[in-house]
């Protein structure tokens, strides 16, 4: 760090830094410099750099060579510019010392405030402001504060000494404490720094100085703010800066005051004053929450019906100032404000200013606005909104002013809240709702015999599997909240209950999923419906016209199509055909055609099920009518069809004519040890050639009932691994066309393509593409068998993988893009040789992940599927991409 600049100081109209050097002073540390150009009134300071903590945590918390020189010499510069110096007997400098990250940290990490006090200067404080009550005031806030932060003597200690002092004295209120009481309190807390850390209470300001320093840059390594960033993806090497800056006091009488205001309000997005004041108070007491804090502006506290005065009308000269700062801020960071302000005798200053925190409809709402304003372009309105933040617009979600007490908590699996009678199979779950009954069905985990289940329930919780587990795939695919791996959840199916730590939930007990958190809650939540504003309408307009990728959606029901197309799909990328065998009816006439004993029963079986697979398309092909229909033959391995061999076969064994021990023997003979790398996809087509004829006559038939006005049928082919397999079921799709084409003189219109779900399958995508339309990368088989993990038991051990860096994120969440992206890149590559023209998607769960999307863009893809839900989060990623694409 020898040739590094290790301070950057700031005050009245200059500063070091500007806005962009937030990686080095930190977004706080940046943004003083910026408003000490815009000519701000700013308390003279300075910033250390992140460079600084950086070095201080690898080298066993030493500072660098010139370090201690250098913030003299700052402080010095300070001390000159506010007229003070700091340690003097006579007129002394205080200054806080904060924390600064480059992305922000609320409350994450430590804070000292008025540090330069001792038993000398705080009697010079006194003398300087005449106001003997608030030097003590101020001392005693510091002696805790210090004491706390950089001594490590629990917070609680000083607390339990005031509170003792009060009853001592009959005092009721901190309010009411004069200078001798402060005074008195201020030995106490010395006595108590001294019992507790075993060393007295620094009086040399500078080695209170150097202990502060020391314990902000240590705190970026505290527990809370590691947790933090693990929550916001905040990286653990950026470090922290630290702000060192002259104090201003809003606690010296009733012409001083100190509050936080936002430029726009940041709940609905409304452009008005919102923020809180108090008058002789200093910042911490506005969030301490030890006094109510009033309104800023008059309006407001009309609205309200309190009678204590607003800003406006209090000091209406300071509030007109802050109004003028406002809009100075707005204009130039072109984004809502969120301030932190100190009034000292009538003198307003400004502490602190960032891009303000809002809820996703606050912020469509100011992103729209601004543009509208003339303040961004409508490029600028796109990049503002994170993707992903919009599943809080597309779903149910907890009222958050009513409290329910959480029972457990779970993986966020699939967005959204709902309450319901906990139920413990499928079956009842679906007998329940045709009563009329909400319910939640709760499972250890789900295989896709509960599907039925899954689309009767208003939400799905499991104690086992992970983000992309079966029970997550399929609950975001349908639209149900979902929380999976609860693991404190012990389940007794038999009992019909389950244990959560000492509670127990009996079937009928009602409770509340909130999937888009994790929290499992008891009893009954209210929730709010989503609003899509018509903000979200002229963002999403504007998204669109940048987009390169096509959007498509996952689809297999008229309710999940519908949705689709309502949220911007521009057609179906997935059509799981597998999904529309589960309910009760057709999934007896799938298990007389898998454990049938010969070809006529067989044929029996498909003879029921083609009109319902024809029923189905034709439902589809008219909601999307116009737009491309990718239809994926059955895929899952058949044993997922099957009963247990200890379920009641009685109705299934008179239905086939054999005795139930025969099923039972056939049933445990069509087990796998490894079903996922199974009897599924193409290979059912191979060995059963009956099924996949029977829905490409299904498809076929629904084609003619819809040819008025048809969607454009595309036809895919699952887990396909080599080129002659492909050719074979492309002749047997064409051959069947033939026969419809002989039968009704038209002859379907359609095309055909291979899922890419396997290495093998990208490694050869040049042979494939010889025969194949079109690719769609299944993203999620792709992860499973390129990483050799099964993405139902990733959950116990792949955030081990991510904490410790050896992946960068969860797979099975955000493509593998080092791994399985090479594939895919490579496929595409070839497949391009072979084919120019060939269209090429992903249809995994992938297809809703933001920084996927940005791979697909860059690799040139021409579409990505995703679940309804996650379909405008999808359209603002790709414009997003998009956009910086264009940039590069």
């Amino acid at each position: 760090m020898s040739d590094s600049k290790l301070v950057y100081a700031f005050g009245t109209g200059f500063a070091d830094g500007n806005a962009g050097l937030s990686a080095l002073l930190g977004g706080k540390g940046a943004n003083l410099a910026e408003m000490c150009h815009l000519g701000l009134p700013v308390p003279a300071g300075f910033t250390l750099t992140t460079e600084i903590c950086t070095y201080f945590n690898a080298h066993d918390e030493q500072f660098p060579d010139g370090f201690e020189a250098a913030v003299v010499a700052a402080m010095d510069k300070v001390g000159t510019e506010q007229g003070k110096r700091f340690g003097d007997d006579q007129t002394p400098l205080l200054v806080s010392v904060r924390s600064g990250s480059r992305a922000s940290m609320p409350g994450m990490m430590d804070t000292v405030l008025n540090l330069g006090l001792n038993d000398v200067t705080v009697e010079a404080l006194a003398k300087v402001t005449g106001d003997e009550r608030f030097a003590w005031d101020s001392y005693r806030r510091f002696l805790q504060m210090f004491g706390d932060v950089v001594m490590g003597v629990s917070h609680d200690f000083f607390e339990e000494i005031i509170d003792d002092y009060k009853y001592e004295n009959a005092l009721t209120e901190d309010a009411a404490f004069g200078a001798d009481d402060w005074r008195d309190i201020c030995k106490r807390f010395r006595a108590i720094i001294q019992d507790e850390a075993g060393q007295a209470f620094p009086q040399d300001p500078y080695e209170q100085l150097w202990g502060a320093i020391r314990a902000v840059f240590k705190s970026w390594n505290n527990r809370r703010a590691i947790t933090y960033r693990q929550l916001q993806n905040i990286p653990d090497d950026w470090g922290t800066a630290v702000n060192v800056q002259a104090m201003v006091f809003g606690n010296l009488g009733e012409s001083s005051a100190t509050g936080v205001a936002f430029t726009r309000n940041p709940s609905n997005g409304e452009k008005e004053i919102y923020g809180e004041y108090l008058l002789n108070a200093q910042g911490e007491d506005v969030v301490a929450g030890i006094r109510t804090p009033l309104y800023l502006s008059k309006k407001a506290r009309l609205d309200s019906g309190l009678e204590e005065l607003s800003l406006e009308e209090e000091m209406p000269e300071s509030y007109a100032e802050l109004l003028r700062v406002f809009e100075v801020l707005e204009n130039h960071f072109c984004d809502m404000q969120d301030i932190e302000f100190t009034i000292e005798r009538g003198r307003l200053f400004i502490l602190q200013t960032r891009n303000g925190k809002r809820t996703v409809k606050a912020g469509l709402k100011i992103s729209v606005a601004m543009q509208q304003e003339g303040l961004i372009s409508k490029d600028q309105a796109v990049m503002r909104i994170d993707p992903m933040a919009l599943e809080q617009l597309l779903h149910p979600t907890l009222d958050p002013n009513v409290h329910v007490e959480e029972i457990t908590r779970g993986l966020p699996a699939s967005p959204g809240a709902a309450s319901g009678a906990v139920v413990f199979s499928a079956d009842r779950a679906e007998a329940e709702t045709a009563l009329g009954h909400d319910v939640v069905l709760l499972r250890m985990e789900t295989s896709p015999e509960d599907i039925h289940g899954m689309y009767a329930a208003k939400a799905v919780l499991t104690s086992r599997g992970g983000m992309t587990s079966h029970a997550a795939v399929v609950a975001r695919g349908l639209g149900r909240p979902c929380v999976s791996g609860a693991s404190a959840i012990q389940i007794d199916y038999d009992g019909r209950q389950a244990k959560i730590g000492k509670t127990i939930l009996r079937e009928g007990d009602v409770i509340t999923v909130d999937g888009t958190s994790g929290r499992v809650l008891l009893g009954h939540a209210p929730t709010l419906e989503p609003e899509l504003s018509g903000d979200f309408g002229n963002l999403m307009q504007w998204a669109d016209k940048h987009r390169g990728l096509a959007v498509r959606a996952n689809a297999e029901t008229p309710a999940e199509a519908e949705r689709a197309r309502r949220f911007g799909a521009q057609g179906i990328g997935l059509v799981r055909t597998e999904h529309m065998f589960f309910d009760a009816r057709r999934i007896f006439d799938m298990r007389c055609l898998i454990l049938a004993a010969d070809a006529k029963q067989r044929q029996t079986a498909l003879d029921r099920l083609q009109p319902e697979q024809e029923k189905d398309f034709v439902e589809l092909f008219t909601i999307m009518a116009g737009l491309p229909v990718t239809i994926r033959l059955l895929d899952p391995p058949l044993h997922e069809f099957l009963p247990h061999p200890e379920d009641d076969l009685q109705q299934l064994s008179e239905t086939l004519g054999v005795t139930e021990e025969d099923l039972r023997l056939r049933i445990t003979n069509l087990a796998e040890a490894n079903p996922m790398l199974g009897h599924r996809g193409a290979r059912l087509a191979v060995t059963a050639p009956e099924i996949y004829q029977m829905q490409l006559r299904a498809i076929f038939a629904a084609m003619r009932a819809t040819q008025d006005n048809p969607a454009k049928i595309e036809i895919m082919f699952p887990l396909i691994i080599d080129a002659a397999e492909l050719a074979y079921l492309c002749d047997m799709a064409q051959g069947l066309a033939d026969e419809e084409e002989a039968a009704h003189g038209t002859r379907p219109e359609f095309t055909l393509g291979s899922m890419i779900e396997v290495p093998r399958a990208a490694l050869l995508a040049d042979q494939l593409a010889t025969h194949a339309e079109f690719f769609s990368f299944g993203t999620n088989d792709l992860t499973q068998t390129t990483l050799g993990v099964s993405r139902d038991d990733a959950g116990k051990y792949m955030p081990s993988y991510v904490e410790k860096g050896f992946l960068a994120d969860d797979p099975f969440i955000s493509l593998d893009q080092s791994g399985v992206g090479i594939l895919v890149d490579m496929a595409a590559t070839k497949a391009r040789h072979t084919r120019p023209d060939i269209k090429l998607g992903i249809c995994g769960e992938h297809g809703g992940d933001p920084q996927t999307i940005e791979f697909c863009q860059r690799v040139g893809l021409d579409y990505v599927s995703c679940s309804p839900y996650r379909v405008p989060i999808a359209r603002l990623a790709a414009a997003q991409a998009a956009i910086r694409q264009s940039k590069k």
